[in-house]
């Protein structure tokens, strides 16, 4: 067990008060917290807020804008154990934000001190799941300053994932595709190789929100207590938010959802309730409004030229279990439940919806993915969906076009089974911002453009966490997109911070593709099947090439990748067929990368500019090319350096030369699974 104190944490600084009024200034994690007077200080450490487990100041501007702060439970002061560090898919460490999480035994206990006015908490954790699936309830203690005590329930129900795609919730199940390949053995199974019950287990997180009841102050200490006799035998913690929700929305003039029969306990299903206020909002053109309340709603809610607004995400709940179909529906759904959806693109889609202020809260425990169990699903045009709360859906966004002109902002979207949010074929001149996605279970925020291309979309101000399988913002195909100013941070296995892939069936790239001024932090993992390293950043050239575009990425930040910055590969079965070209790299910064700045396994050419580096793992460059050994021609890939790219590398044989330097144009300087060295925290880039 580990039990830091307040005198030996550190980074906490004391800075001494000139006069019994002064303000003292306590500096942590790059928040400035107004302190109480000596005589009144609570005997609690320094609040360490960070942003996606890092100093607020490494990624300042970038990412989503969002109303908490952030502490991890591995600054935190407890009486339970720190979890060591680990990046290895299927741990409960690898999963965590930052790497790192706090695990209770009933009766210990972890605390926080609040670093501003908090009236509302969310704790994301893991218990263990029940021996045949299903999870189990046990109960969590929150107080604050030793008093005013709480007991939240927190479940395993909407975790603990096993096995192979699309994965299932027995523990004891056997390989769900025992002709697959598996990396464990490096076969497909057979006779003399069998897996170990639970295998892959995976999903581990889930989130609990609480509202306080009242407004605590900058300095009070919250603790969070697993109680004498729980259920979970070690309660896992990985974070806490702490934020001041204001006061619940009120519309007046509207069609009140309760004046139609909706039930506000959540007793009775409110989904009539809601057609008929849609139906006369629509006749009246007024809002829908939904009071604070938690409805039960258990299908879909068709939503075309109207608008709904909540009293807020904190306040207005519409949660449904999920309900098996007697047949399955047309599009090949075996169950539906609580969603918000515009018509079928095929129907004509919807247009003109505005949806604001409440929280989704689904039922979705297994990945079925023909199923429409999402929070927001069909084609929505001339719409903008705002400041929601979605949690528990399959995925929390999935819009099938074509459709145009949707803005989706200021959105927390948590706990899903697959992606946090989806453009799916033909989505034009749309765009998503300051959206904050945790712990979904494939990509983070995706572009797929499947059979009919996208065009013209935008991600930018997004952050993104944890996303437990895939990327944390995927780009398949498409025409003129752009990925600007977004946060992505621990990706966990099978996926990379930010992706662009010719694969899915998706359209060729084509026009501009800006991948501008994002940070990815820890965001390159292990691919499991093919056992190599990815990038933060990942080209891949599966169904066809990547060429058709200009594609540009400039200011981003590579910060502590695991493996390599920036990685582009083709398919070993098409290597020789198709190729990654026309990328222009400029005004990076690489801080930290456990083997390569750039690893290149496919034919082609990019040029780099400004490309500043430090903390190199193993070499500069990985230049494999397309396998081929052409040591007359060199590799088939090249690397045009245009100036600028500062930083050395650090293999033993060209110490002190620049990372670039020693491998233009062409040269093959291939490992295939080149040494890891764990890279040093990022830190502050002072230029010289």
């Amino acid at each position: 067990m580990t039990s830091p104190n307040s005198e030996a944490r550190p980074g906490r600084r004391l800075i001494p008060r000139p006069t019994a009024l002064a303000v003292a200034l306590i500096a942590t994690g790059g928040l400035l917290v107004p302190a109480l007077p000596a005589a009144a200080a609570p005997a609690a450490p320094a609040p360490v807020v960070t942003r996606t487990a890092i100093d607020p100041a490494l990624v300042a501007g970038r990412g989503a804008d969002v109303p908490f702060l952030e502490q991890e439970a591995e600054h935190a002061r407890t009486n339970g154990t720190v979890l060591a560090p680990s990046r290895d898919a299927y741990t409960l460490a690898a999963e965590a934000s930052g790497r790192s999480a706090v695990q209770l035994a009933p009766t210990q206990w972890v605390e926080f001190t609040l670093p501003a006015k908090t009236n509302a908490i969310t704790v994301r954790y893991s218990i263990p799941d029940a021996p045949n699936g299903g999870g189990i309830t046990s109960p969590l203690e929150v107080t604050v300053n030793g008093k005013d005590k709480r007991t939240v329930t927190l479940t395993s129900q909407y975790s603990w994932l096993y096995n192979q795609y699309p994965f299932t919730n027995d523990p004891n199940a056997g390989l769900l595709h025992p002709d697959w390949w598996l990396a464990e053995c490096g076969c497909v199974p057979g006779e003399g190789y069998e897996v170990t019950a639970p295998f892959r287990p995976m999903h581990f997180y889930d989130e609990q929100r609480l509202l306080l009841g009242k407004t605590y102050r900058a300095g009070d200490v919250i603790r969070l207590t697993v109680p004498r006799g729980a259920a979970a035998d070690l309660t896992t913690i990985d974070l806490l938010d702490t934020e001041q929700v204001g006061l619940p929305h009120i519309k007046l003039i509207a069609a009140n959802v309760l004046l139609f029969g909706a039930d506000p306990l959540g007793k009775r299903d409110s989904a009539n309730a809601f057609d008929k206020a849609i139906a006369a909002a629509k006749k009246l053109k007024l809002p829908v409004y939904v009071p604070p309340g938690v409805y039960q709603v258990n299908r879909h809610i068709i939503v075309d030229d109207v608008t709904i607004e909540g009293a807020g995400a904190w306040y207005t709940v519409i949660r449904g279990s999920e309900v098996a179909l007697g047949t399955p529906a047309p599009d090949g759904s075996v169950h539906t439940g609580v969603g918000f959806y515009g018509k079928p693109a095929a129907e004509g889609g919807s247009r003109n919806v505005r949806l604001s202020g409440f929280t989704i809260r689904g039922d979705v425990r297994e990945r079925i993915d023909t199923d429409q169990v999402n929070g927001i699903g069909g084609a929505m045009s001339d719409s903008v969906i705002e400041d929601l709360h979605i949690e528990h859906t399959k995925v929390g966004l999935w819009f099938d076009g074509p459709m145009n002109n949707t803005v989706v902002r200021n959105l927390r979207v948590v706990d899903q089974i697959a992606d946090g949010l989806n453009f799916h074929t033909g989505v034009t001149n749309s765009r998503v911002e300051h959206t904050f996605v945790r712990n979904t279970g494939d990509d983070g925020l995706a572009m797929w453009a499947e059979g009919v291309t996208n065009a013209g979309n935008t991600f930018s101000r997004n952050t993104v966490q944890t996303p437990t399988l895939a990327n944390g913002i995927a780009i398949y195909g498409g025409t003129d997109l752009t990925v600007s100013g977004n946060l992505v941070a621990d990706p966990i296995r099978e996926g990379s911070g930010i992706h662009l892939g010719s694969r899915f069936g998706a359209e060729p790239f084509a026009g501009t593709v800006s991948v501008a001024d994002n940070t990815t932090v820890r965001a390159s993992t292990l691919d499991l099947n093919w056992n190599i390293g990815l990038g933060a950043l990942w080209f891949y050239a599966l169904d066809r090439s990547i060429d058709g575009a200009d594609i540009q990425i400039t200011g981003d930040h590579f910060l502590d990748s695991t493996y390599s910055a920036i990685m582009l590969v083709t398919e070993w079965g098409v290597k020789d067929a198709y190729r990654i070209e026309n990328l222009h790299f400029r005004d990076l910064r690489v801080d930290g990368v456990g083997t390569n700045v750039v690893s290149a396994r496919t034919a082609g050419s990019a040029t780099f500019e400004n490309v500043d580096v430090r903390n190199v793992g193993h070499w500069g460059v990985n230049n494999c090319g397309a396998f081929n050994w052409d040591w007359v021609n060199g590799s088939e890939f090249t690397l045009q350096d245009l100036g600028g790219n500062d930083g050395v590398d650090a293999n033993e044989y060209h110490l002190g030369t620049p990372w670039l330097a020693p491998y233009l144009p062409n040269l093959i300087t291939c490992n295939d699974r080149p040494p890891l060295t764990a890279p040093p925290a990022p830190s502050p880039w002072v230029q010289p």
